[in-house]
């Protein structure tokens, strides 16, 4: 039976392949090849010394060397899904043209008449620095700036820019600043909130209210089987139809004799799909009936969503479990704000107490 072969080097052999290898080593073109890798080797490293060493991944935590303050330029044209970022006043738009991600962006709805509301909430709740409102977004996820328009009068104009140079808080939307026209400049605001911000909510808030961000936090944080919700404090009423009334509403053809379920308009919040539905659609495709916060409700009824009825974003005082404290429904917001701002923030009851998420009582509705 033929034996398995068998791999073997006798020492003859391998005596003479070693003397052929010295042969080879010692030949002039080997000895010029390995001079020129060792050079090759040499400059390699030599180059990348000069260079450092390279640049650490950017993590999460949001950037403090750029501006935070923005200009977004209204959607003109039919079929644009949204406006495209510009700068206003130079050196003033956001130093990245990506979202910024957050849990949520609160835009707190200002006008040119309200410098003295805006200096009240920077003196309680809102921090009033470029590094506290950064540091306050890393606590609670959440990224506040004022929200207005423009106007024609020059003094007005340069008057926002030195305060957008001081506080450096602000999202200016490029449609004229004016109550009439408040509708378009929420439908303005979701749609520059959704290009500069990817959110988990959008949050409307006016800037006539006390509000415990740290408890909003909470609320949003909370996990939900709907990805459309439309969170606020909900409400129903009759329609005005008689024009010398505040919210008279000169479509109330349209909707009978009583509104459909809605949010007051101080402050609400839209989920990521709901905004993005908005986005999606050419502005001339809404309805605006003259009030606010029905015209949103309108949209809502047009959308497969959750309505989420949450009655701490609308207490008339501060509690364990209060969002939001405004005079409802005395005033869509605090009575003489500057002044009841100031008091409430002296106010232990509403500045302590918990922030618990199982404090916040929430029906769905």
């Amino acid at each position: 039976m033929p034996s398995s072969p068998k791999v073997f080097s006798s020492s003859a052999a391998a005596a003479s392949r070693r003397s052929s290898l010295r042969r080879l080593l010692s030949s002039p073109a080997v000895s010029a090849a390995c001079l020129l890798f060792g050079l090759t080797g040499f400059l390699a490293a030599a180059v990348s010394l000069s260079r450092g060493p390279a640049e650490a991944p950017r993590g999460r935590c949001p950037d403090s060397s750029h501006p935070l303050s923005v200009s977004v330029a209204w959607d003109r044209r039919p079929g644009d899904a949204a406006g495209g970022a510009t700068e206003f006043p130079a050196g003033h738009a956001t130093g990245s043209r990506g979202r910024h991600k957050v849990m949520a962006f609160v835009g707190i709805f200002t006008g040119f008449g309200s410098v003295g509301r805006r200096r009240a909430l920077r003196r309680t709740w809102l921090p009033s620095d470029r590094q506290g409102l950064l540091r306050l977004e890393e606590a609670t996820g959440l990224a506040f700036r004022f929200v207005i328009g423009k106007s024609n009068d020059k003094s007005k104009m340069t008057a926002l820019e030195r305060e957008v140079e001081e506080y450096d808080d602000f999202v200016l939307l490029d449609l004229e600043e004016e109550y009439s026209r408040l509708p378009y400049k929420t439908l303005a605001f979701f749609k520059a909130a959704y290009a500069l911000f990817d959110s988990d909510f959008y949050v409307k808030a006016d800037d006539d209210i006390y509000l415990r961000p740290d408890r909003l936090s909470l609320l949003l944080a909370k996990e939900r089987p709907h990805p459309q919700t439309y969170i606020g404090c909900m409400k129903k009423g009759p329609v005005f139809t008689d024009p010398k009334l505040k919210w008279y509403e000169p479509q109330s053809f349209l909707l009978g004799s009583e509104y459909f379920l809605h949010a007051y308009g101080p402050i609400y919040a839209l989920s990521a799909d709901v905004v993005a539905s908005l986005v999606a659609l050419r502005n001339n495709s809404f309805r605006m009936f003259n009030n606010e916060d029905v015209t949103i409700g309108s949209w809502m009824l047009a959308m497969n969503v959750n309505h989420e009825n949450t009655h701490a974003l609308c207490e008339p005082e501060c509690t364990a479990s209060s969002i939001a404290v405004w005079d409802i429904p005395k005033c869509s917001g605090l009575c003489h704000p500057e002044v009841k701002m100031l008091e409430l923030h002296r106010r232990k009851e509403c500045t302590g107490g918990p922030t618990e998420a199982a404090e916040t009582e929430t029906d769905d509705e």
